[in-house]
């Protein structure tokens, strides 16, 4: 049996439009993010392989195969259940995600200032990335992270709660080179209450990256 596997979408191909057309979501999800889902499988059964056989002269290789489609399959997994249809705006108390908003607010001086700061980091991607919102359990706040490829220049134990992802693949047949336009046009379709649940989760477990001694 698969380690990991392709989960379904939370909506139909068309719910995001106009911001995502249909097309780009069923070529994102059915094809790319079922790549790295099968890359991650493939690495690990290979990695099986090598163990058995002792024959450890492509480890570097495959651990880095490793990395790259399961963290590709985790932040496609986030990015999905981080948009909805009739999301958007700014997280709100009045909407049930106060928590969150005052977090932003504490974080980077104001839902304003996150906005830009999360919109140049994923616009600004040299080749492919994500620009990520992420819940740092050291200093206990939020932060952005600007993430070449899947799994390059992270935080070790940041946690994801917002993902925006910049790879051509999800906006090229809409949106063309205009990577600027695509990551403007996300802000209209963010879930916030999925980010304000992936934010507790991450802040509840704010003590299990370092034990006290």
């Amino acid at each position: 049996m698969a380690t990991y596997t392709l989960p379904e979408l939370p909506y139909d191909y068309a719910a995001l439009e106009p911001v995502i057309n249909p097309q780009i979501i069923e070529l994102h999800h059915d094809k790319h993010h079922a790549a790295y889902v099968k890359g991650a499988n493939d690495t690990l059964e290979q990695l099986e392989e090598a163990r058995d056989k002792e024959a450890w002269g492509a480890v570097n290789g495959l651990q880095k195969n490793l990395a790259f489609h399961l963290s590709g399959h985790i932040l496609h997994s986030i990015y999905w259940h981080n948009m909805t249809g009739d999301g958007g705006g700014e997280p709100l108390a009045a909407d049930g995600v106060g928590d969150l908003a005052d977090a932003i607010t504490a974080s980077f001086g104001s839902f304003a200032g996150f906005k830009s700061q999360l919109t140049k980091a994923a616009a600004t991607t040299q080749g492919s990335g994500w620009g990520v919102l992420a819940y740092e359990p050291l200093s206990g706040r939020l932060i952005v992270e600007q993430v070449y490829d899947h799994q390059g220049n992270v935080g070790q134990g940041s946690v994801p709660v917002l993902v925006f992802d910049a790879w051509e693949h999800a906006f090229y047949l809409q949106y063309k080179n205009q990577k600027v336009d695509f990551i403007e046009a996300m802000w209209r379709v963010v879930n916030w209450q999925d980010v304000a649940q992936r934010y507790a989760a991450a802040k509840a477990r704010e003590n299990v990256l370092l034990l006290a001694p």
